[in-house]
C-alpha cells in the first residue's frame, strides 16, 4: 500500500517538474520528461528506503542503492517512458496534456518495479 501512495507522490513529482520544464526553460517534452523522471525516481526511492522497506536496507552506502534502486527499476522505467513517448508522440489529446501521458507511463510501471525494487534493492 505505503509503495502504491509513494508512487502517487512520485507521479506529482514528475507531472510537476515536468511542466515546470516545459514553462520555465522550454526544454520539449522528452528532455524535460527525462529530468522530471530522474525527480521522481529519487523522490520515490527515498521514501520508500525510509517507510515501505524502512530496516531493510542493505549494507551499501546511499549512493549504491540508489544506483541499485535505479537499475532495479529501468524494466518499469523503459515501460514507462516508452508508453509516454508513444503517447505524446502519436496521439494528440497526450500531447495537448503531458500530464495524462506520465499518468498512464507511471500506471503501466508500477507493478514491475515493486516486483524488482523489493526482489534487488530491499530484500529481507
Amino acid at each position: 500500500m505505503s509503495f502504491g501512495a509513494i508512487g502517487v507522490l512520485g507521479f506529482v513529482v514528475d507531472a510537476g517538474v515536468l511542466n515546470s520544464m516545459l514553462r520555465a526553460t522550454h526544454s520539449g517534452l522528452y528532455l524535460g520528461r527525462v529530468v522530471s523522471f530522474l525527480c521522481a525516481v529519487t523522490v520515490t526511492w527515498f521514501l520508500n528506503r525510509t517507510i515501505t522497506f524502512r530496516g531493510v536496507a542493505g549494507p551499501s552506502g546511499l549512493h549504491q542503492e540508489w544506483l541499485r534502486y535505479l537499475g532495479a527499476n529501468s524494466l518499469g522505467a523503459l515501460i514507462n517512458l516508452g508508453l509516454y513517448s508513444f503517447l505524446v508522440a502519436r496521439v494528440a489529446a497526450f500531447t495537448a496534456t503531458p500530464t495524462m501521458a506520465v499518468a498512464a507511463g507511471s500506471l503501466s510501471g508500477l507493478i514491475v518495479n515493486f516486483a524488482l525494487t523489493k526482489a534487488y534493492v530491499f530484500r529481507t
